[in-house]
């Protein structure tokens, strides 16, 4: 059986974000599927997804709140209310534009799977909003940060940065499959005032890290914090992420 985990802890999200989350995978996944949340309140999620505590990480604030929480997800099968073998990880903010079965075939050798960093297209690192992990295989990750915190925060800007880095393996999806909203869709500037964000047809997953998130691209809001970052932080309406992101709905 597919497996497919995500996590949702603190306000940013909502119950909606994870039912869109999982309606989508059941749009785009043939068979039948395990579908997990890790979550600090599962109210008003869909009774189809199995919700579990989110677990904390003992690692000083504000990190503990921000994306190394999810370097849980390396942690021992006993630690992990027993889950095993393949999963694949998404981030509540992607959208699901293609088929996911061949994020179970790809590769079936590999512990490791992640999108390619599209910021940072020449580094070799990871971007894990979307990636394949195999519980237990790579549990030293999560043992590292928690016995050498202090030098690890210290090095990295950031959890996937960290990963990328010291994982004995890392492959990576074709990078036509995982694409970045604000990289691969939104024309270069100043096109964006007057041209529509593009899907590229082969994409089968959006990631939307920090802002614009998926309900606010799809209304053309782009939130900033500088009144002149307006004159190249500006997009158009993207309409097509309803397609995919408000099925079932």
């Amino acid at each position: 059986m597919k497996q497919v985990i995500c996590m949702k802890w603190g306000t940013l999200y909502g119950a909606e974000y994870v039912n869109r989350l999982y309606n989508m995978v059941r749009a785009n996944l043939s068979g039948e599927f395990d579908f997990i949340c890790l979550t600090d309140d599962p109210a008003g999620v869909n009774t189809a997804v199995r919700c579990y505590d989110c677990p904390s990480i003992d690692i000083p604030a504000p990190h503990n709140l921000r994306g190394w929480r999810k370097l849980n997800l390396f942690a021992k099968s006993e630690q992990l209310y027993s889950l095993s073998g393949d999963w694949l990880y998404l981030d509540l903010d992607v959208v699901i534009t293609g088929s996911l079965d061949p994020f179970f075939e790809y590769q079936p050798e590999a512990s490791f799977v992640v999108m390619r960093n599209w910021t940072q297209p020449d580094s070799d690192i990871g971007n894990t909003s979307c990636y394949r992990f195999r519980v237990g295989s790579d549990a030293y990750l999560l043992d590292d940060l928690l016995q050498n915190h202090a030098s690890i925060l210290q090095t990295f800007s950031n959890s996937q940065t960290y990963i990328s880095r010291s994982i004995k393996k890392i492959s990576f999806w074709p990078d036509e499959w995982c694409i970045l909203f604000k990289v691969q869709c939104i024309p270069p500037w100043p096109q964006r005032f007057w041209k529509t964000p593009s899907l590229p047809e082969t994409a089968r997953v959006v990631a939307f890290p920090g802002v614009p998130n998926p309900h606010q691209a799809v209304k053309g809001d782009w939130p900033v914090s500088a009144g002149w970052k307006k004159l190249y932080k500006h997009i158009r309406p993207a309409t097509w992420i309803n397609q995919h992101w408000m099925i079932g709905e």
